[in-house]
């Protein structure tokens, strides 16, 4: 199987043997063509792909899972929008298809991430849970009952979810979650205030924890904005549990110990849920495109099958 885990900045690619192992991992920048980004993603694939036949030619995938981020339609197989990337309406699935020679499973890079960690990391004890990534932005899998549910490609998108009167969010929106506390809205935020030209937020909590005012108010500030917005999953879903992963998540427990202790100060009845790192690692989305690439081929061969047993 090939897997793909296109991001903002970069695009991760796995070939992944019959036994579901990792034969070959690569990271390569993400094409920026504006309007035309999509089909430079789509080339790009393609591209990798020849490269990881040339390396193992013993290899045959019989199936692909790509991942996008941005608004994604999964039924559809399209790319609707991703503000930082250009593209609008991209029938992904299909042009993926066509490149690949394959049959090609599509959805968005934080489901696709969550999923693995559904199946096979933090989230797998638990049948209602969120799974939430900071990074450079903010977004989330819902899993209810054991399944995720994507709500027509837009469940999960807790980054936009306001709360607070500023700054101004890429998405239009004012004081967006991802406005105010993803990674590099903590660095942005900072940089604004003192004229630093910090890299992100691992830098600003350098920086509060030895002892720089600015650094702690904006720290805690996001600390204070994630809780908020949590609070509003916990009301409306009653996860069991919430399993925090990104870059924002290597923080370790100067992130989940006041986020749990402001958190709690603000729920009343309800359940308290879990909070815990993601264990999947920096390749979860390239597992979850292989995850979902096993389950088309799966189906693909059944449907095969049926298809036999109805012609005889």
């Amino acid at each position: 199987m090939l897997a793909f885990d296109v991001g903002g900045t970069d695009t991760k690619a796995a070939l992944v043997d019959a036994e579901g192992r990792l034969a070959s991992v690569v990271r390569i920048p993400t094409p920026h063509a504006g309007a035309a980004t999509g089909e430079a993603v789509v080339s790009a694939l393609g591209e990798l792909a020849a490269r990881f036949r040339a390396k193992h030619p013993e290899i045959v995938p019989g199936a692909a899972g790509l991942l996008v981020p941005g608004h994604v339609d999964d039924d559809a197989g399209i790319g609707i929008f991703a503000e930082n990337l250009g593209w609008h309406d991209f029938p992904f699935r299909d042009r993926a298809t066509d490149v690949l020679g394959i049959p090609v499973s599509f959805s968005h890079d934080v489901r696709g991430a969550g999923e693995a960690e559904h199946r096979l990391g933090a989230a797998a004890p638990y049948r209602d849970v969120v799974v939430m990534v900071i990074g450079t932005g903010i977004a989330g899998a819902i899993f209810l009952d054991g399944h995720l549910y994507a709500g027509g490609g837009l469940a999960g998108e807790m980054g936009h979810s306001r709360v607070a009167d500023g700054p101004l969010c890429a998405c239009g929106g004012i004081g967006c979650l991802e406005a105010v506390a993803s990674a590099a809205a903590i660095a942005r935020r900072y940089n604004a205030a003192t004229g630093a030209d910090l890299p992100g937020a691992r830098e600003v909590l350098a920086r509060a924890k030895d002892g720089d005012p600015i650094a702690a108010q904006v720290w805690d500030s996001a600390l204070d904005a994630l809780a908020l917005d949590l609070s509003h999953t916990v009301a409306l879903l009653a996860p069991e549990a919430v399993v925090i992963g990104g870059g924002l998540a290597q923080a370790g427990p100067a992130l989940f110990e006041p986020l749990a202790e402001k958190l709690d100060r603000i729920l009343t009845f309800h359940r308290r849920p879990a909070l815990l790192p993601a264990s999947i690692g920096e390749n979860a989305g390239v597992i979850g495109a292989a995850l979902r690439a096993r389950d088309l081929l799966a189906l693909t061969a059944s449907t095969r099958v049926m298809d036999a047993e109805a012609a005889t």
